[in-house]
């Protein structure tokens, strides 16, 4: 495969979420995906075998963040509850850089029905809740945080907060972005979680 196949792939997925972004998954199909590259859709057919083939992709682009994001964070030496904030925060100035992908988990419970994207989307979403329950877990063993919540309320907490947060952007066109929102609340929420020494 030469470098102009694989960029003009890249590029095709690229429109794909923006298209998701600016109309929603609904509207992602071979003839809107054709029009916004600017090609025929028979030569988008050369690329990937129907718009399932794309919505895979499109999973995948989001999902490839997440593993190295939390292979980076695990190897940090900061408390467990810093882990778990840290990527939270990480996750949010990376939707607050690309907006265009937040669409994706706006989107989630329909990637979830869809036979094509329902694995890829169900073991990103149950990959980032078990980080997070871990991290709050040995928190609480280590004692870093009190044990008032167990560490699945707290992950729903964060990461309800999170995605929230983005819903309110694109529901409200929010001044601040995505990730001064989520660091705001982030802080805040460990102020009282964390015991103080």
């Amino acid at each position: 495969m030469n470098n102009n196949f694989i960029n003009r792939k890249d590029r095709i997925i690229a429109s794909a979420i923006e298209i998701i972004s600016e109309a929603g998954l609904a509207s992602l199909s071979t003839k809107t995906l054709a029009m916004k590259e600017n090609m025929s859709e028979s030569l988008l057919y050369r690329y990937f075998g129907g718009i399932d083939e794309v919505l895979v992709e499109v999973v995948e682009t989001f999902t490839k963040f997440d593993k190295g994001v939390m292979t980076t964070i695990e190897a940090k030496d900061i408390s467990h509850l810093d882990k778990a904030l840290e990527f939270i925060k990480t996750l949010s100035i990376y939707y607050a850089n690309y907006k265009e992908i937040s669409a994706i988990v706006l989107n989630y419970e329909e990637l979830l029905h869809n036979v094509n994207t329902r694995e890829a989307m169900a073991s990103c979403l149950l990959g980032r809740m078990a980080f997070m329950r871990r991290e709050f877990t040995m928190a609480i063993e280590e004692g870093e945080i009190i044990d008032t919540f167990t560490p699945e309320e707290l992950t729903n907490m964060v990461l309800g907060t999170m995605y929230r947060a983005l819903l309110n952007r694109r529901l409200e066109n929010e001044s601040k972005s995505h990730d001064q929102v989520s660091e705001t609340s982030l802080r805040k929420f460990a102020e009282v979680i964390r015991i103080k020494e």
